[in-house]
């Protein structure tokens, strides 16, 4: 009787691994695609990207600040305007915001999006004064002093919960596999829930009411149930919110407008 040689066992080994990896890595190649479709399958089972009319929600966070002007009497040096005000510098406050999406389909690429939010905002303004020129006591902020010689900043803050009600045109590429790339853009109407009584005992004083522009893009993925649309959002407020006559008297007069400006990441959830 032959005796099988030792590097004969080793061949058989051998096939018998092949053939059992070829055997997993062909159930594994098989339940991929079922596994995929399982998370990023299409929209619903309903098919919502050809209904006329459709529906979600969202969350963002922002980043807001003020876009001010100077006066052009307090860039003369000759008009001596609030010669105790050395700058002014708005800075950048994070919030949040929520709100739910309507959206009108015209064509496969294109939709009309109603998304009206409630968001909620903080506002910071710096003030840097020259030193010595002004009694920190009599006036409300947060007043850092930054040395001897460099005077005295002190930060205003000015809370806000909007009302938003931004009207919006979307165009979106083709799908691609599970995804989708879009822009857009439109205009957007809000006002503030605070009343304009409670807003002039602020030291910088801003109306209520804006009219935006809002331009954005983000990508669809779609899910089993959902499509899941993360998306950037630049805003910037048209109107003059600047209101001189209740301003802090000491660098009412420094300033010739006020405009809003955000930076929005929704999370779109339809």
């Amino acid at each position: 009787m032959q005796t099988t040689h030792f590097w004969n066992k080793l061949d058989l080994h051998r096939r018998k691994i092949i053939s059992g990896s070829i055997l997993i890595l062909f159930i594994l190649l098989h339940q991929l695609p079922v596994q995929a479709q399982g998370m990023f399958g299409l929209t619903s089972s309903s098919g919502s990207d050809e209904k006329l009319i459709s529906y979600g929600f969202f969350l963002a966070g922002h980043h807001s600040t003020f876009r001010v002007n100077y006066s052009d009497a307090f860039v003369d040096p000759n008009a001596n305007v609030s010669p105790e005000v050395r700058a002014i510098f708005p800075r950048y406050s994070p919030g949040f915001s929520l709100g739910f999406i309507g959206m009108l389909r015209f064509h496969d690429q294109v939709q009309m999006l109603f998304t009206p939010k409630v968001g909620f905002y903080e506002y910071k303004t710096e003030v840097h004064y020259f030193n010595d020129q002004i009694d920190t006591e009599l006036i409300g902020g947060d007043v850092i002093v930054t040395g001897e010689n460099r005077g005295e900043i002190i930060t205003y803050n000015s809370e806000a919960t909007m009302v938003e009600l931004p009207l919006l045109f979307k165009y979106r590429s083709q799908r691609f596999n599970n995804t989708r790339m879009y822009f857009l853009g439109g205009a957007s109407y809000q006002f503030r829930t605070k009343t304009q009584e409670e807003a002039n005992l602020e030291e910088l004083v801003t109306t209520g009411q804006d009219y935006t522009i809002e331009l954005g893009m983000g990508f669809e993925i779609y899910f089993k149930y959902f499509k899941f649309a993360p998306e950037i959002r630049f805003s910037h407020g048209l109107n003059n919110l600047y209101q001189v006559e209740n301003t802090q008297a000491d660098f009412r007069d420094a300033i010739s407008s006020i405009k809003r400006k955000n930076i929005t990441i929704y999370l779109n959830f339809q």
